[in-house]
């Protein structure tokens, strides 16, 4: 059974920034893309980050692709997301997630759709 565990979120005044992560387990973690999306209230899901698992490819939105990093450690099945330069717009809850495939089809919207995420965690940009 997959499970999805995020932490590290919070609040965080513009230009900060907070190093997000998924604990994963349940499936064989290394051999699987993983990523991040966010959905505001109100909001439809926002693809956030994906990191292939054949190549090591990640994938952002061109808005976040400066500011956003993804990483994983396949040693301990942990996934990060290091966001930097935040800005009240990046308000949302943050899920981590898995559609259990090797490859992040669509890019950034690899997780979007995905059939496993964790319950998120909120981050919030504000003075």
């Amino acid at each position: 059974q997959v499970r999805l565990v995020e932490s590290g979120g919070g609040l965080v005044q513009p230009g900060g920034s907070l190093r997000l992560a998924c604990a994963a387990s349940g499936f064989a973690f290394k051999y699987y893309a993983m990523g991040w999306f966010r959905q505001a209230p109100g909001k439809e899901r926002e693809g956030v980050a994906c990191l292939s698992a054949s190549d090591g490819s990640a994938y952002y939105p061109q808005s976040m692709k400066v500011r956003f990093a993804i990483s994983r450690d396949d040693g301990n099945n942990m996934i990060y997301l290091q966001m930097n330069n935040l800005k009240p717009e990046d308000t949302a809850t943050y899920h981590c997630a898995t559609d259990l495939v090797v490859t992040c089809p669509g890019g950034p919207n690899g997780v979007v759709s995905a059939n496993n995420w964790g319950q998120g965690t909120q981050v919030t940009v504000s003075s």
